[in-house]
């Protein structure tokens, strides 16, 4: 017997995952505040999957830097975010590095972390198109950083198809090891090119319950250029320890 049609697209309803997408009407909140109020950097648009989103450029100063950032902030919020990456996308630009932070893909204010990993798919292309926004601009050397879920984002990148990244610096590494999008130790193993994992001494417990795991899968790499470096007192978003991780960061990627 032949089902009616309107109980094959009722049953299809409940059998057809949902396909998840970045929050679009919440990115363009975010853009409307930040053009309205930024202050250092120029606001870029930047093309991704048939997509229109926001990137902070802030240019360096000094004349003609080789190496440039790109900066991936953390769950749910945006490129210009007072908390560790405003900081660096303005700091490292006043140290000779130009910054590129971009908007990523976001969810509803009431989403977990976790919730994010559909999301992933979005990931590579936003940082691929920012790759191609710094090599216009002629960088030649190209440096991710990543807060929290940002850091995710970016090691997901690098163990893909990536090119062209010189160092990638992750800032209170997430690792979620029961959703294979997300899951940053298996990202580690296959990430070649030197790695700061920088986290904080009251960092949240999903980045403190992994640091050993996070060193033990850069081994499994047998990348050399892997380290892990404690801030004691930072907390997940490194209130009042701005000045040390700038620094460390800064003296990190002048030894490369």
């Amino acid at each position: 017997m032949k089902l009616p049609h309107i109980v094959i697209i009722f049953l299809l309803l409940f059998v057809t995952p949902i396909l998840q997408a970045s929050d679009f009407a919440k990115e363009k909140r975010w853009a409307d505040q930040i053009a309205d109020s930024l202050v250092e950097g120029d606001a870029t648009w930047l093309q991704a999957s048939g997509h229109r989103f926001l990137a902070i450029y802030t240019e360096a100063k000094g004349d003609n830097p080789k190496r440039g950032i790109i900066l991936i902030h953390g769950t749910g919020v945006h490129p210009d975010w007072s908390q560790v990456i405003y900081p660096l996308r303005t700091g490292l630009a006043a140290r000779g590095m130009p910054t590129l932070s971009i908007q990523m893909p976001i969810l509803p204010n009431e989403a977990k972390p976790i919730d994010y990993a559909p999301l992933m798919v979005e990931v590579d292309p936003r940082i691929e198109a920012g790759v191609k926004f710094l090599k216009e601009k002629g960088v030649k050397e190209i440096v991710l950083i990543g807060h929290s879920l940002g850091a995710v984002m970016a090691a997901h990148y690098l163990a893909g198809s990536a090119r062209d990244i010189k160092a990638f610096v992750g800032v209170n590494i997430d690792v979620f090891p029961n959703e294979p999008r997300m899951d940053t130790a298996a990202f580690l193993r296959r990430i070649q090119i030197p790695v700061l994992d920088l986290y904080g001494s009251v960092a949240s417990p999903q980045v403190l319950g992994t640091v050993q795991q996070r060193a033990e899968a850069a081994r499994a790499s047998r990348n050399k250029a892997y380290r892990q470096i404690k801030i004691e007192g930072a907390n997940q978003l490194f209130d009042d320890k701005n000045a040390v991780l700038l620094d460390t960061v800064s003296k990190w990627l002048s030894a490369l």
